[in-house]
């Protein structure tokens, strides 16, 4: 990857480019392989290789994805990986128009739809993954009563912890061990509500 650095997306284009569903797929799914060509992700998302091609092209036009190096002898694929280490969307940023408002809400919507939906297909394929990842598995929900502060504060502890488990096991990953892992969603909501 170009940059190592997480990625803020600041405009309504770049958000816009990102927030339709099969490009946000082929975004994840990009990031997950760390490269891949356009008929690996068109096999995945069960779509031609020119639509996956046209739509990694835009993702490119707005940085969030780019060309990697070949990693097969074959000259005419054409390898593509994300630009940066993951993007942050956030609320703040759209905040000053209400065109931006709409936009920023579609895409945090879909965002969810989206994490829901591999949390259902995880739910129907439990069964198949056996008592050692269904009983590290988890879901939980906790209600608390905090001060906005208290809730950044905490936002921040959890990143944290989820950058220090990221760091390590890359660097496990890298050294060879890789037996036994797979990859992992690790969803989490903050948000305020009233009864």
């Amino acid at each position: 990857m170009a940059s190592k650095e997480n990625r803020r997306i600041t405009d309504v284009g770049t958000l816009k480019a990102l927030a339709h569903p099969l490009r946000m797929k082929l975004y994840r799914l990009l990031f997950v392989a760390e490269a891949a060509t356009a008929s690996q992700l068109a096999e995945q998302v069960d779509e031609a290789v020119s639509l996956v091609s046209y739509h990694l092209r835009k993702l490119a036009d707005h940085g969030l994805v780019e060309e990697a190096e070949p990693r097969s002898a074959d000259a005419r694929e054409r390898w593509w990986q994300p630009a940066s280490e993951g993007v942050s969307v956030r609320d703040e940023d759209f905040q000053d128009a209400p065109e931006k408002v709409a936009a920023h809400l579609a895409a945090s919507r879909l965002f969810q739809e989206q994490r829901s939906e591999m949390y259902r297909r995880y739910l129907d394929e439990r069964a198949h993954w056996g008592a050692e990842w269904n009983e590290a598995a988890h879901d939980s929900e906790s209600l608390l009563r905090l001060t906005a502060g208290e809730l950044a504060e905490l936002k921040k502890e959890l990143l944290d912890v989820l950058k220090k488990y990221d760091e390590r096991t890359r660097a496990r990953e890298a050294a060879g061990e890789t037996e036994g892992r797979e990859h992992v969603a690790l969803h989490l909501y903050g948000f305020p509500f009233r009864v």
